[in-house]
């Protein structure tokens, strides 16, 4: 009797913890699949070394990669407001991430998964996002090098955030 009552004990503790890290999985926007990667301390592991890739100069920490199936996806959390759809901020920086797991694994990633409170969005990586991104980070690297920049938007609380905001003189 004993060991049936501990038997139904243990499968009952298993099936509370499968419950638990399954909401926690849901809660985090993963994947089905292996997370591989973490830059957060929820899963209870160590905060990964940052991805990087010397060629491109780019560094990069996403949220979680999740392995599924082969497949490296990153999957970045966001905690703000969940818009209608993503950010272009947003998606470049999920285009980031997956040409970073690319350049440091040697798989590409066929998605990313931006994680809003209220909505998953799954981001392509096609090859024109790909292009665009490049292009984007050519567009940094010459703004790097200029002296003058002229500000690119027309929002206050943009410029209220700016870390360069007290040496800007088209602050709004």
């Amino acid at each position: 009797m004993f060991l049936a009552f501990l038997g139904f004990l243990l499968l009952l503790v298993a099936l509370v913890l499968f419950w638990q890290e399954s909401r926690t999985r849901r809660a985090a926007g993963l994947p089905g699949g292996r997370v591989i990667y973490t830059d957060t301390r929820a899963w209870g592991n160590k905060v990964e070394k940052p991805l990087y890739d010397r060629a491109l100069g780019l560094t990069g920490k996403p949220d979680y990669l999740v392995e599924q199936n082969g497949k490296i996806i990153p999957v970045e959390v966001k905690t703000g407001k969940t818009p209608p759809a993503p950010y272009d901020s947003h998606i470049f920086q999920a285009a980031a991430y997956c040409l970073l797991v690319e350049k440091t694994t040697g798989v590409r990633p066929p998605y990313a998964i931006l994680h809003y409170p209220n909505a998953n969005f799954a981001i392509d990586y096609t090859p024109s996002l790909e292009a665009a991104l490049l292009d984007l980070l050519a567009e940094m690297r010459r703004d790097e090098r200029k002296r003058d920049i002229p500000r690119s938007h027309e929002s206050p609380q943009r410029c209220a955030g700016c870390g360069f905001r007290n040496l800007c003189e088209e602050k709004l």
